[in-house]
């Protein structure tokens, strides 16, 4: 199989695990499932190594289509070599093989071209030789043509320069070599274009620093800087260097080395550094996009898993100035109850009011949790609510959640189905409660990119971003598992295997035949094949399912080998709901390898029944830490440095990450603040939503920013405020 060996050495895999892994993706079969019910077949390759798998693979094949299509339009041409044949078999990457068609490529009219229609590219040859004792100007005027407008010798040599400045431009080992030079030896070089003007760029307003060490976040606000035409933005190199490696190729003795020499100079400062400038910075641009991208892939995951707050009534409510903010209590189970508008700020001004209408929803409806977007008026809306629960003694708790994509669900025509008859500000309220109590269920239907939780997400290539956040969301809701008879189709369409239509086709099957009792009925679903079934199937979940395994991960195709398990412990399939304790302790006891011999399984598999046995119906985000509710307000006026305090983590870029402290904006703690040990990005030691303790470093009032430190901070250390 092409490409295996590889892969796998890039990867460092072993090739069988490349083999399979290639094989089971070419079948039709999903990361997801691949990776959670084919582990024996590829020695228990994790999600991540699949998808870096079918990178590398689609990158290869591309690779291989290219160089087949080079190398036909080249041999069309009639210029197909055995030497440059073999040249572009051997390409590792895409760049090397549109170094070495350069000089093939279809050109629009350059002066070499127009130097070669007046009959000049022998002469140019000639010159470029350099062995020949002749005067230049004396063979030049043998390419003297009026017609073809050479007039004189120099109009000839002139000409003939052009061509050869453009062959040294083409000449694929010596672009080779000057990209190199210009990656370890450039620096990228910024400038203000008003130095007097204020924006968030001033860093960069007088800003030099080498290339190879230019950190990614630092690559895309250069970009940005000068798309909003704040900045100039160049690489400058040492040019010295780069001709001595031009005129150490090409240049030789004689009297046409300086012709040579010349027109050197010219290929490199006319042709070769302006293309290799583009180059340099469209290389550094897709490394800091990819870089981009992966932060805000984890850090979107983590917001996904965050812990879902169950059985709480909630009110949401979306902050607005002007227009009010809007309010929508929804029961345990997302029902929604009540919606109302509130005008505490200015220009109403009707705090008492809105004290009091809040007061009468939580008192009515017995609401637990208010949650607050963290949107425009987010901390005036949050000093109300803190100010109405301190004067009325309620129990009620306030949590600030990111509102991010909320008005983007809000204008979607899946709202506009759940809620026609409320305008969009009503509608996005409903969204900020809901993604409380199940962030997951609630978050996919939004499009990812819309969510918020990156660095430059809107700087990058829509169409890769689209693509690794969908693995992200598919990867996040198969991991929980889905419950077939509650999930809606926005939820359900990233189960593996799982389209939109798919989808839309099972809650349309629910809603006419009722709830499924057992997993095998999916394939009544029309449009719902075989071959669909055993991708989906371990991923969703039937609570109240005929078999309590339809409320496990354990896939149908094992589930003899999952009762045969259950019998060797003891226990029969009903013990699951009715000793779930006892199951738990009694499977516990069992030896994974003993079972595999004794029941012709793997191990691996095996393994993962057992865990499933010991706690059906799990939650994976059952174990990570509640988030932080609050009862009342922080001012920044009350910040003072040196004042150790607890904070949600909310994003995490390159630079560090930002905590919620419950001040208006989040503070940043830098990433040398992180950790007592060097690290190399936050998210070695930070997820979103972590608890964290942090002490004030420093406080910009007239910013509003405050400096975070999470080094030499006690365990036991007392929070101060």
């Amino acid at each position: 199989m092409e490409f295996v060996e590889i892969i796998a050495q890039e990867l460092t895999l072993r090739a069988h695990q490349v083999k399979e892994a290639i094989q089971l993706l070419d079948g039709g079969n999903t990361i997801p499932f691949i990776a959670r019910y084919r582990k024996e077949a590829t020695g228990e390759l994790d999600e991540n190594a699949l998808r870096s798998i079918v990178e590398r693979l689609e990158y290869l094949r591309n690779l291989k289509q290219r160089k087949s299509e080079v190398l036909r339009l080249i041999e069309e041409q009639g210029k197909l070599t055995e030497e440059l044949a073999n040249q572009i078999e051997k390409a590792t990457i895409l760049q090397e093989v549109e170094d070495l068609y350069r000089p093939y490529k279809q050109k629009r009219r350059t002066r070499a071209t127009m130097a070669k229609e007046k009959g000049l590219e022998p002469l140019a040859l000639w010159i470029l030789e350099q062995y020949h004792k002749a005067q230049p100007l004396i063979e030049a005027q043998k390419y003297i043509n009026p017609e073809l407008g050479v007039e004189t010798p120099e109009e000839a040599i002139n000409g003939a320069s052009d061509i050869i400045a453009e062959m040294i431009s083409d000449d694929a080992a010596m672009r080779k070599k000057i990209r190199e030079a210009t990656f370890r030896l450039g620096d990228i070089i910024a400038s203000a274009k008003k130095a007097e003007e204020r924006s968030a760029y001033e860093m960069y307003y007088d800003y030099r620093e080498p290339v190879k060490k230019l950190p990614p976040h630092r690559i895309l606000a250069l970009n940005r800087g000068e798309k909003e035409e704040l900045l100039n933005v160049k690489v400058e190199v040492p040019s010295e260097h780069i001709l001595a490696l031009i005129e150490q190729a090409f240049v030789k003795q004689g009297p046409a080395a300086e012709i040579v020499r010349s027109a050197a100079d010219d290929a490199y400062k006319r042709l070769i550094a302006p293309s290799i400038e583009r180059e340099i910075r469209g290389a550094l641009t897709e490394k800091a996009e990819e870089q981009a991208i992966r932060v805000f892939a984890e850090n979107l995951r983590q917001l996904l898993l965050q812990p879902p707050v169950r059985g709480k009534v909630v009110l949401g409510l979306d902050p607005g100035f002007r227009t009010g903010c809007k309010f929508a209590v929804v029961d345990d189970t997302g029902k929604l109850f009540h919606v109302g508008v509130i005008y505490p700020h200015p220009p109403q001004n009707k705090r008492e009011e809105a004290k009091r209408m809040l007061r009468d929803a939580i008192g009515k409806y017995h609401v637990d949790v208010i949650a607050i977007g963290n949107g425009t008026a987010s901390r005036e809306t949050e000093e109300v609510t803190a100010e109405m629960i301190r004067e009325s003694g309620l129990a009620s708790e306030y949590i600030i959640v990111s509102e991010a994509g909320a008005s983007v669900y809000s204008a979607s025509k899946l709202a506009g189905e759940e809620f026609p008859d409320f305008d969009l500000s009503l509608r996005s309220a409903v969204s900020i409660a809901r993604r409380l109590q199940d962030p997951l269920a609630e978050l996919v239907k939004i499009e990812p990119k819309a969510v918020g939780v990156g660095q430059y997400q809107h700087d990058v290539q829509p169409k890769r971003l689209e693509e690794s956040l969908h693995g992200v969301v598919e990867s996040a809701v198969n991991a929980v598992g889905v419950d077939l008879n509650t999930a809606s189709p926005s939820l359900l369409q990233y189960v593996a295997g799982l389209k939109p239509t798919i989808a839309k086709n099972i809650v349309a099957y629910r809603e006419n035949h009722g709830k499924f009792q057992k997993r095998d009925q999916l394939k009544k679903v029309p449009r719902l094949g075989e071959q669909t079934f055993v991708q989906c199937a371990g991923f969703i979940r039937i609570p109240e399912g005929v078999n309590p395994l339809e409320n496990t991960p354990v896939h149908p195709e094992s589930y003899d080998l999952a009762q045969n398990i259950l019998h060797k412990a003891g226990f029969a399939l009903t013990d699951l709901r009715e000793r779930p304790n006892e199951v738990r302790l009694g499977i516990a006891q069992l030896d994974p390898e003993e079972c595999a011999r004794e029941f012709s399984a793997g191990v691996p598999t095996v393994k993962d029944i057992l865990a499933a046995l010991q706690r059906p119906g799990r939650d994976p985000r059952e174990d990570l830490p509640r988030p932080k509710l609050r009862q009342d307000v922080t001012h920044l006026e009350d910040l003072q440095t040196g004042m150790i305090l607890e904070g949600t983590v909310r994003n995490i870029v390159d630079f560090g990450a930002f905590i919620d402290i419950g001040v208006k904006h989040d503070g940043l703690v830098h990433i040398s603040q992180i950790s007592e040990k060097f690290i190399r990005h936050p998210m070695e030691v930070l997820s979103v939503g972590d608890i964290v303790k942090v002490r004030v470093l420093g406080i910009d009032t007239a910013r509003e920013r405050v400096s975070l430190s999470m080094r030499e901070i006690a365990a036991d250390a007392m929070v101060s405020i």
